[in-house]
């Protein structure tokens, strides 16, 4: 994409975040990597209102351009970008079933084998820190090591992908498996997959929506 239509494409799943139930208000921010640097929403708006002009450039080094200050939490977005150069994009929401285990500061184990679509046998919950500070990236860093997302203790979720549409995806997935689990844990404590279970369901995902060969 190019840079209008990255900032078109961050405002639409901007916008279908919210109508989804996955933003409150201007908590949760979205960016896309480009160029020597990434577009990211501002800091303190919502989806409401929201245009393509709103949207802030930050190079890597932090020098940010456009007419708004880019969202408070700009530097897990920089630093996973500089550490994951697999990511192109990085969505992070107060959705509500991520949000109340990343509270009760729980890693979801592998109850599910859909956990293999986010990288690995479970989703880690980092440590807390305080929002818009660099421990808290730091610590965020330290909890997506090979995975696609993570929870943010008392806080709320990450997820990432190649471009927006995956980093949407992933969204999804961790939101549907924090409601799964909460559920779970309500009626008991979920049976796991042993590990060779989980590595046979993580090997029939090998060509999971992948084009025919």
């Amino acid at each position: 994409m190019n840079e209008q239509e990255l900032r078109t494409e961050l405002v639409r799943i901007t916008k279908k975040l919210e109508a989804l139930g996955f933003s409150h208000g201007t908590a949760g921010n979205l960016s896309a990597h480009f160029g020597e640097g990434f577009l990211i929403t501002p800091s303190g708006f919502g989806a409401e209102g929201l245009t393509e002009d709103d949207l802030v450039f930050v190079e890597m080094s932090g020098q940010s351009h456009g007419r708004w200050r880019p969202s408070s939490e700009w530097l897990f977005h920089r630093d996973i970008y500089a550490q994951r150069p697999e990511f192109g994009a990085v969505v992070h929401t107060h959705s509500n079933a991520a949000t109340a285990l990343a509270c009760l500061r729980r890693d979801i184990p592998p109850f599910h084998y859909m956990l293999a679509l986010l990288g690995g046998d479970s989703l880690r919950c980092a440590t807390y820190a305080t929002f818009g500070t660099q421990a808290l990236s730091d610590a965020a860093l330290v909890a997506l090591a090979g995975r696609k997302a993570c929870l943010l203790a008392n806080h709320g979720m990450i997820a990432a992908g190649k471009n927006l549409a995956e980093a949407f995806r992933n969204t999804i997935e961790v939101e549907n498996l924090s409601e799964l689990y909460l559920r779970a844990l309500s009626a008991g404590e979920p049976v796991l997959l042993t590990a060779a279970e989980f590595a046979d369901a993580q090997q029939q995902f090998v060509g999971y929506g992948k084009p025919k060969q």
